[in-house]
Order: C-alpha cells, then structure tokens, then sequence
C-alpha cells in the first residue's frame, strides 16, 4: 500500500480488509490490492507472474510535468523501479514506473492544447 499512497492514491476504508486494499486514484479509477489466495479464488486461468511477463499496463493522467516526476520519484523511493526513460513526443510526456509485484504504471502528462493544435482539431 505504501508504494501506491507514495504514487498519490487513497485509501478507501469502505472496499478494505484483510485480504483487499482498495486504492483510489480519482472518482473514476479504482485500484484493488488483493492477497494471492484472493485474487486465485475468483480466477480460473493461470496467474503469470508480472516480473517475468507483461500482463497489461496502466496509465494515470496528471495535470502537470511537475507532478508526473513527483509521482515517479515518489514511487522510486518506496521501492518501484524506472525500466525506460521518459518518452517524449512533445505534445506528450510519459514516464513509467514498475510496482513492486512487476506491474507497468505509465504516469502520462497531455498538453491538450499542443496536441490539438498538432492535430487541428
């Protein structure tokens, strides 16, 4: 739980107990942290392992550069890892950050503004 507070989720008590945390990052996005054995009961394919296999990834919009390198460092303090450099396509930044299970977050930073005048839209 540490790593995803450090990254800027929440707690919320209401879904949390012994074997489920779940982490808010927005109204919208919902992050439940489930123990092993609860996760297998309500799955019947094989559980790879996300330090061996790309599963899927996450991304999490932010309002700022600013903030997507705090959200980065944070994370890098509490333990995740950085296994790419940022990538910039100018109108885009994005920085990705692996949890401590394996999983890929891209924390993503869109000038809406520069992507709409690239687009013309």
């Amino acid at each position: 739980m540490d790593f995803y507070t450090q990254l800027g989720f929440t707690v919320n008590p209401l879904f949390t107990f012994d074997n489920q945390k779940c982490m808010v990052w927005s109204d919208q996005i919902y992050v439940m942290l489930q123990t092993l054995e609860m996760f297998k009961s309500g799955n019947k394919k094989n559980i790879a392992d996300p330090k061996m296999n790309t599963i899927a990834t996450f991304t999490l919009p932010v309002e700022s550069l600013d903030r997507m390198n705090e959200i980065v460092e944070n994370g890098l303090k509490a333990g995740g890892i950085e296994p790419t450099p940022i990538i910039d396509e100018g109108f885009m930044q994005v920085r990705n950050i692996e949890d401590l299970d394996g999983h890929n977050w891209g924390i993503i930073f869109l000038d809406i503004e520069k992507f709409k005048k690239m687009t013309g839209k």
